[in-house]
């Protein structure tokens, strides 16, 4: 893996995406502290340790504490998100959607002209939605969060952070195009690690002080090895359904008659059914902050993490999500007819209905265990904090984005070193998919 890492710098036009890509990310943390303008930055942190484990906290985590405190990236890219994942979902029910998503190229620039507009209208209505809020919250002093209400107030805050999320976007972009790896996972990324060195010095924090012992902290870290790990090995799992394509012959010439596989990854949802999960069992939480009413605050209280209602809940929605983005994106329809019309059968099954049904047999097998595995990464987290009292500065869902990215960028840098002829990290060629 060395002799593969010092191949990078062998390729000029490698090593320019990295450093290209480290520079982006540099401008995205230096933005992630630039505060928006006519903010009490004290009550408004005192006011975010009150609101740990509400919607707001999830939000916080993917802005990579922009939000907390209220910078001009306090959004950051979740109204992109957003707008990506309601796009893909009308592409199933908006006939005109379905038919640019197969157009190619051209289709994909407009889809994502499309999510881009989508961006910018969420971050209208959450940009104004949170200067309202924040006029009528206070701190835990009674504090005012703004310092001067009014109209002035709110349109500076909605253009400030439209536009702060809009410049994520291009980053973003520019990031995929220029750089190495998906730009916005990528800052994601970059969102989820910069709080690796807070989770650090609070470990030496409870070591010193005696609240927890050297001993339970090998254990932990053992255990956070092991979860990675874990998450590796599923993450790059695949059920291969072997397709064997028929002999054709065209003028003079035989076409066909190899042998492929169809890869099923077993967690094809990614980590879209925990952040939905999290979004609506969160939501009664974050309601209670703007509407203090002894039945919201009875509500929020029974839904904080680490309670078994809140896991219960969390799990049965996981589970759900899992299957229904799975229904929505994956069609078995459409891959049983392109392999009819190239030739292609899967052996022992018949072309056509045959083949859709078994491909969505053994994808709803998969989905049910994926979402499992989704579901015991994402409710460790919450145990370890709230039973062994336990720093664990990032939840399951973040772990499963950190490492999903990593190993796709570690997969392109290595696609770039084999395609210019050099080793990739691993010395007999590429890092092997698992069957």
């Amino acid at each position: 893996m060395l002799d593969g890492l010092g191949n990078i710098s062998k390729v000029p036009e490698l090593t320019k995406r990295i450093l290209f890509t480290f520079l982006l990310l540099a401008v995205y943390r230096i933005g992630a502290h630039v505060p928006t303008p006519g903010i009490d930055t004290a009550a408004l942190a005192a006011f975010f340790d009150q609101a740990k484990g509400s919607l707001l906290g999830l939000f916080d985590m993917f802005a990579g504490g922009a939000l907390s405190n209220l910078s001009v990236f306090a959004l950051g890219i979740m109204p992109y998100i957003s707008a990506s994942i309601i796009l893909q979902l009308l592409t199933v029910a908006v006939p005109y959607l379905e038919k640019l998503s197969k157009e190619g190229e051209s289709g994909r620039r407009k889809i994502t002209q499309y999510t881009r507009y989508g961006t910018v209208a969420l971050s209208l209505i959450q940009g104004f939605g949170i200067a309202i809020g924040l006029e009528n919250m206070a701190g835990p002093t009674g504090a005012s969060i703004v310092i001067d209400t009014g109209w002035s107030f709110r349109l500076m805050t909605v253009i400030t952070l439209t536009a702060g999320t809009a410049f994520i976007m291009w980053l973003g972009e520019q990031i995929t195009e220029k750089g190495i790896g998906n730009g916005i996972s990528l800052i994601i990324f970059a969102g989820i690690v910069c709080r690796g060195p807070e989770a650090i010095i609070n470990t030496f924090r409870l070591l010193a002080s005696g609240e927890m012992g050297i001993f339970f902290i090998l254990i932990l870290i053992a255990m956070m090895v092991l979860i990675v790990g874990i998450i590796v090995y599923v993450e790059s799992g695949q059920r291969r359904i072997p397709v064997q394509y028929a002999k054709r012959v065209i003028g003079r010439k035989m076409y066909g008659g190899q042998s492929t596989h169809l890869p099923l990854k077993v967690n094809t949802a990614g980590v879209i059914p925990p952040i939905f999960a999290s979004s609506i069992i969160m939501f009664p939480a974050t309601i209670a902050n703007f509407i203090p009413h002894p039945w919201m605050k009875a509500v929020a209280a029974a839904v904080v993490p680490g309670k078994f209602m809140y896991e219960s809940l969390y799990v049965a929605f996981i589970i759900f999500f899992s299957y229904f983005y799975t229904a929505v994106t994956f069609n078995p329809v459409d891959m049983a007819d392109n392999m009819k019309k190239y030739g292609g059968y899967v052996p022992g099954i018949r072309p056509g209905k045959k083949t859709s049904d078994y491909i969505d047999e053994v994808m709803t097998k998969l989905t049910f265990w994926g979402a499992l595995y989704v579901s015991v990464i994402c409710v460790i987290p919450s145990i370890l904090i709230s039973y062994f009292n336990v720093p664990f500065y990032f939840g399951g869902t973040a772990l499963l984005i950190v490492v999903g990215v990593a190993l796709d960028t570690a997969g392109q840098i290595e696609t770039h070193l084999l395609t210019r002829q050099y080793e990739g990290f691993m010395k007999k060629g590429r890092i092997a998919r698992r069957r």
